[in-house]
């Protein structure tokens, strides 16, 4: 277990712990008032389909602002640089903007209630059952990442020990997400993403004025580190040495690719965000619109980690009491006075509770819907999967609990969770790619596919990379590689295993194949939803657009 150091205590007093309080009271009450509106399964796991695109698109950005890009990206930002905006420009926005233009009309069509159910009917219920085990075991290690971050702050705030602290957060989470379902856990995204940015923007603006501005910063960090750490692309050549471990290539298949089109267009803790949406039009909007949001959120989350390294240059070296996680709580301490630190704690607070909360509500609605009632009980009454639901929530908390130690061995959480991704999500994309856009893909070739592509990433990781028979330099490029050969092992097997099995006929793939429509996916939009500034295709490329620029200044 790795403690914080004893003077990374936050310097709190009464206004501090006021701002705090009333936010977990306001945070609770709305999990009371979300309560009236949970009566059947439906709404507790999807809030009935009944959501407005601007609350679930807000919601979607939130759940990924927890422990990911908080202290995790705050952490790449200290050990990698510059080159952590990969992991949105080219590792975000394009997956979004495919999950809105190209996926959401067959999830959102084929009125599955979760991702697993898409490949129920899609391939069967061995791939089915498969992917479901996969992603309730994710889900649980991902909250358990999301409780340990939590567990760092209440240490530095309260001083608690960190087994303490992982107890009252989770406990706290899984109050409000037994009480209110999945309603309650978007609308106090919604809240958590302004209180999250009432946080951090304050946090950068005092950090970059105290080291001279983003020239000064700049000056300092390429005077000890050299001008590639400042540079998005520098020393990315095949062949060069640079911090993050990886080339232009395995930057750009590995992660802009196979990773991050495997976590943003399979992983349900983001895809539940959309499924709630009230029509087909408004689900697909629910990725585009939080891309925008998520294109500008390094400014405030990696710009603050390269602030970290430069007021306390030590950070993430062998003695000096400091891991790469505790940049942000370092500023934290040194820049906040009382009462805007109360608001940077419950912000950060407020992170790791979304990300919390969107991994645990995920967790109980595959578990419940996709192994209970598919598997296990089936044909129960509704109210017996509500309360099952409600069950499964707290069995999730309390694993996660126990994950959260899992978590706490790694220096750079980032680097856990990028594993996982690749282990987990990687696969499902494979079989989900394959299986949208080629007819000919069997049941058996997606069991195999996905069974496959999990075990050579983790052959990769802990045979190849960790036992050194395999020269790879960094945690982040061995899951680049990770990634990239999960793919490949899982689209050959898939592509040997059709061709050698009979398809199913084609009259079952309507609305599950690119190129054939079902029934839901002709949903007429509601008034309003045609207006220019709402067109889905005019989202996706204005966030793409947008993306591209902000490379430019890190280009230079």
């Amino acid at each position: 277990m790795t403690y914080l150091a004893d003077g990374l205590r936050l310097p709190t007093n009464g206004l501090d712990y006021t701002i705090l309080g009333i936010y977990f009271a306001v945070v609770l009450g709305v999990g009371f008032a979300a309560r009236r509106s949970v009566k059947t399964s439906l709404d507790f796991f999807l809030s009935g389909r009944s959501l407005p695109a601007w609350v679930t698109g807000l919601a979607f950005v939130s759940a990924n602002l927890g422990a990911t890009e908080i202290l995790g990206m705050a952490a790449n930002g200290v050990q990698y640089g510059a080159y952590t905006v990969h992991w949105y420009w080219i590792g975000a926005i394009p997956a979004m903007v495919f999950l809105g233009l190209v996926m959401m009309p067959f999830y959102y069509g084929s009125k599955v209630r979760s991702v697993p159910e898409f490949l129920l009917h899609r391939f069967g219920p061995s791939s089915h059952l498969l992917s479901s085990i996969i992603f309730a075991v994710s889900s649980v290690l991902i909250a358990g990442v999301n409780l340990y971050a939590m567990a760092i702050v209440i240490e530095a705030l309260l001083g608690w020990p960190q087994w303490v602290a992982i107890v009252v957060a989770g406990l706290f989470v899984l109050a409000y997400i037994t009480i209110g379902g999945l309603s309650s856990a978007i609308y106090n995204e919604v809240l958590q993403f302004f209180v999250i940015l009432a946080a951090l923007i304050p946090l950068t603006i005092v950090g970059l004025k105290r080291v001279g501005g983003w020239g000064g910063m700049t000056d300092k960090i390429t005077s000890q580190h050299g001008d590639n750490f400042m540079s998005a692309w520098g020393g990315t050549g095949i062949g060069e040495a640079n911090p993050l471990g990886a080339n232009w290539l395995t930057i750009v298949l590995g992660l802009g690719f196979v990773m991050s089109f495997g976590y943003w267009t399979t992983n349900f803790a983001e895809v539940q965000r959309a499924l709630s949406a009230k029509n087909l039009s408004a689900a697909k909007r629910t990725p585009l619109i939080a891309a925008f949001p998520k294109i500008f959120i390094p400014m405030v989350v990696v710009v603050p980690g390269l602030i970290a390294l430069v007021m306390e240059p030590t950070i993430g070296k062998a003695g000096s009491g400091l891991d790469y996680n505790d940049a942000i709580p370092v500023l934290m301490r040194d820049l906040l006075p009382n009462g805007v630190l109360g608001i940077a704690v419950t912000g950060l607070l407020a992170a790791f509770m979304a990300g919390m909360a969107a991994n645990v509500s995920s967790f109980n609605t595959v578990f419940t819907n996709d192994i209970w009632a598919a598997y296990i009980k089936k044909g129960q009454e509704d109210r017996h999967y509500l309360l099952t639901g409600r069950v499964v929530t707290a069995v999730g908390v309390l694993i996660g609990m126990g994950t959260a130690f899992i978590a706490s061995s790694f220096s750079n959480i980032m680097n856990y969770l990028q594993t996982l991704f690749s282990f987990f999500n990687v696969p499902l994309f494979v079989v989900f790619i394959i299986g949208m856009f080629w007819k000919r893909t069997t049941a058996a070739a997606g069991f195999w596919g996905l069974l496959s592509g999990t075990v050579a990433a983790m052959l990769n990781y802990f045979w190849l990379y960790k036992q050194n028979v395999v020269s790879i330099p960094s945690d982040q490029g061995a899951n680049f590689v990770s990634s990239i050969v999960a793919f490949v092992v899982g689209a050959v097997v898939m592509v040997v295993v059709s061709m050698v099995t009979r398809p199913k006929p084609a009259a079952e793939l309507a609305g599950l194949v690119y190129g054939t429509k079902s029934p839901g996916m002709e949903e007429a939009p509601e008034a309003g939803d045609e207006a220019w500034y709402r067109k889905p295709a005019l989202l996706g490329w204005g966030a793409l657009i947008l993306a591209a620029v902000c490379y430019i200044p890190f280009s230079l």
